[in-house]
């Protein structure tokens, strides 16, 4: 009978060791060094992704050698900017962005190609590098950092604003610019390898192929798809679609040598309308957190120290050439297309970093024996050095953004607002009813527009209304939502939905959320929101009117009543089930129209009237 003994001693040692032992103990010491140093900076308001970098760089081959592998953790870690442009896109009706259209190609477009061109001539005439090796270089610096400054700015609720639109649209065409830089950089390769790469037109034909290809997949295969998950009501098969999406768009992508981050982009736009959009954004966004901090992490271990250390005087110099440059030259754009220059600088400022699509071109002008490793690892650690320095920049955009114009420099802020029960953000016709009557009750109310004119006149009725935009988590701060019971938005604005409202109701979870609402459609973009109360503005009044006009043609009382009682439940049906389907046109059988009017009132009956 054969025996089974425990190994010798040695031959336990001479065992190798499994890519289990090596993923565990690797990602141990990654998610350590991760957890410490991003609480360290996060406390003195230095933000994420430097604590991700310095803590990368510590424990990598040029640190103190903990972790290894670096090269093949940034390719993982890609997944993380592909799912970051995938929430992106899920925040981008297909209206909106022809909205922005303007923005997008003439003021993005005009950023990227100037501080391209600009950093490019200060790299040739400074350095002594080639012009191919100089544009391959100078090009991804004009590109800024979509990780650091959209989650800042949706973070803050921003995102809506015209300063986040503006900033927005420049993050957006910047990410949509790497196809005709990857083709550049494969134009001027000199790796013979390139050579059977496809040309630029055949890219360009490709890229668009691709984009009207997810379209009608989108259209026809993933909303159908959606749907049927939905009625089942599994949430582990949500996360699978949407995981499956991203993945999907970013491989077909990939397989036709272009930028994945784009795939998954037009793949959220895909689903920008689409009612099950909140149930993957929130499905998706864990994986995005995680997997773009590692890839900061692996950025910070790609660095070559070695290099960086025997040339500080040059890095620093380079990164503090390139945030002085971009914030210039995007501040004058900024102006040029309609911005004020506080604000513009504010933006300049905000997005005066390189970014991290700068690592992955990088990599590929030195595959293109454009640039040495040298050089690549000394413009990787500029960018680096770029991105320390927007905290602190952040902090100045945010006092020119919300700088006060000079004309209005006698208006009082929310600071100067004694403390109340409730804050009311707009005091228009509709919010001086309910502060009026709040304040009948004997409520301290604390009055914010953001219309100098309206602040004005209310003045001469011995009203103090505060100047201020109320959507801005640090001016509601100001006036005392902390300690306020209600915050009730009475502002005139269709574009007040749930990403502009779930950052406040998370920053102030004691205080009950109303909000007025434009008509149904935003009734429904705000459906899951747990608000206090939302009111359709001309709901009450319509139905007012309504009645009035059946008393005017003479209609009975006892009749009326019954209408306006049928209609309301009707119209409440056909919310709940616009709300379940997510589409305007469910229960249209409801409404009262030519022919139907007298069945729906006798229903249930068995008469007719």
């Amino acid at each position: 009978m054969a025996t089974y003994a425990n190994p010798a001693p040695a031959a336990v040692a001479a065992m190798p060791i499994s890519a289990t032992d090596v993923l565990l103990s690797e990602g141990v010491i990654l998610l350590g060094a991760a957890v410490l140093f991003v609480m360290i900076f996060r406390r003195f308001g230095l933000g994420a992704v430097l604590g991700y970098l310095v803590a990368g760089a510590l424990v990598g081959p040029q640190g103190l050698g903990l972790v290894g592998g670096a090269e093949s953790k940034l390719a993982i870690a890609e997944i993380g900017i592909v799912l970051l442009l995938f929430l992106v896109g899920l925040e981008l009706h297909p209206s909106r962005l022809w909205r922005l259209k303007r923005d997008i190609f003439a003021l993005g477009g005009a950023q990227v190609v100037i501080c391209g061109c600009m950093l490019t001539a200060i790299i040739f005439y400074t350095t002594g590098f080639t012009w191919g090796a100089a544009i391959a270089l100078g090009l991804p610096l004009a590109l800024s950092s979509t990780a650091q400054v959209l989650p800042g700015l949706k973070s803050s609720g921003r995102i809506n604003s015209p300063f986040g639109e503006k900033v927005f649209s420049i993050l957006l065409f910047q990410d949509l610019s790497i196809v005709p830089l990857i083709t550049i950089v494969a134009a001027l390769s000199r790796n013979p390898a390139d050579a059977g790469g496809p040309p630029g037109w055949m890219m360009a034909a490709y890229t668009v192929g691709a984009i009207v290809g997810l379209v009608l997949a989108g259209r026809f295969i993933l909303r159908p798809l959606l749907a049927l998950v939905g009625r089942l009501g599994e949430r582990e098969l949500f996360v699978a679609v949407g995981l499956f999406t991203v993945l999907a768009a970013a491989a077909l992508m990939h397989s036709l040598h272009l930028s994945t981050a784009l795939g998954a982009f037009v793949a959220g736009v895909m689903l920008a309308d689409s009612p099950y959009r909140h149930e993957i954004e929130a499905d998706v966004e864990p994986f995005r957190s995680i997997l773009l901090g590692l890839f900061f992490l692996a950025v910070g271990m790609v660095l070559d120290l070695r290099t960086v250390m025997a040339n500080p005087l040059f890095v620093i110099t380079m990164a503090a050439i390139l945030v002085v440059t971009k914030a210039a030259i995007i501040t004058g754009l900024a102006r040029l297309f309609g911005m004020k220059w506080q604000p513009a600088l504010g933006a300049g400022l905000l997005l005066s970093q390189g970014g991290e699509f700068g690592f992955v071109l990088f990599a590929q002008a030195q595959s293109a024996l454009l640039i040495a490793p040298q050089a690549a690892s000394l413009f990787s650690a500029i960018v680096t050095f770029s991105m320390a320095t927007t905290p602190f920049l952040m902090l100045f955009a945010r006092r020119f953004e919300f700088a006060r114009p000079k004309d209005h420099d006698d208006l009082p802020g929310p600071e100067d607002a004694p403390r109340g029960s409730a804050i009311i953000v707009g005091y228009g016709r509709f919010g001086q009813t309910v502060a009026q009557m709040l304040m009948g009750h004997g409520f301290g109310v604390v009055l914010i527009d953001k219309k100098p004119a309206q602040i004005e006149v209310s003045s001469h009725f011995d009203m103090d209304v505060y100047y201020g935009d109320g959507t801005r988590i640090d001016l509601l701060h100001r006036a005392g939502a902390d300690e306020a019971r209600l915050i009730a938005f009475c502002i005139d604005d269709p574009s007040l939905d749930s990403r502009v409202l779930h950052p406040i109701a998370e920053a102030f979870p004691q205080a009950a959320l109303m909000v007025r609402a434009f008509d149904r459609r935003q009734l429904l973009e705000l459906k899951d929101m747990h608000l206090a109360g939302v009111v359709r503005e001309v709901y009450e009044s319509a139905v007012c009117m309504g009645v009035q006009a059946m008393q005017a043609l003479g209609v009975p009382d006892e009749e009326v009543e019954e209408v306006e009682r049928q209609y309301r439940e009707n119209d409440a049906q056909r919310l709940a089930l616009q709300t379940e389907h997510g589409s305007l046109l469910a229960a249209k059988d409801l409404m009262f129209r030519p022919g139907n009017a007298m069945r729906l009132l006798s229903r249930g009956d068995g008469e007719e009237a």
